[in-house]
C-alpha cells in the first residue's frame, strides 16, 4: 500500500490530538456527572428518581459513544504513524480529502465499489 502524497499527515494529526483532547475531557465530565448521580441525596420522590435514570441512561448512552470515537481517534492517529491514513480499509484506495476534513477518522471510502 502506497503512502499517500497528497495528504498533509501533520496538520491531520494536529486535528486528530486536539479532537482526542476534547474527547478525553467530555468522558471525564460524564463520568464525574455519573458518579454523582449515584450518591445524590437529593432524591424525594419516585419522579425524581426516574428523571434521573433516565439522565443516567443518556449520560452512560453519550459515554459510549465517546469512548468509542476516542477509540477510533486513536486508530487514525496510529494510521498516521504508518503511513496507511487516508487509504480505504476496504478497497485500498484513497479515501477523498474533503471526506477526511468532515470525518478524519473515516476508515473507508463512500461507495467503495467503485
Amino acid at each position: 500500500m502506497k503512502k499517500r502524497d497528497d495528504l498533509n499527515f501533520n496538520e491531520f494529526e494536529e486535528i486528530l490530538k486536539e479532537k482526542l483532547v476534547q474527547i478525553e475531557e467530555n468522558i471525564a465530565q460524564l463520568r464525574s456527572e455519573l458518579d454523582s448521580v449515584g450518591t445524590d441525596d437529593d432524591i424525594n420522590d419516585m419522579e425524581d428518581l426516574a428523571s434521573l435514570t433516565s439522565l443516567s441512561q443518556k449520560d452512560n448512552t453519550i459515554l459510549h459513544q465517546q469512548e468509542n470515537e476516542k477509540k477510533e481517534t486513536i486508530h487514525a492517529l496510529g494510521k498516521i504513524k504508518n503511513g496507511t491514513f487516508g487509504i480505504c480499509e476496504k478497497s485500498a484506495k484513497p479515501i477523498p480529502v474533503e471526506r477526511l476534513r468532515v470525518n478524519p477518522i473515516a476508515r473507508t471510502k463512500v461507495g467503495v465499489e467503485d
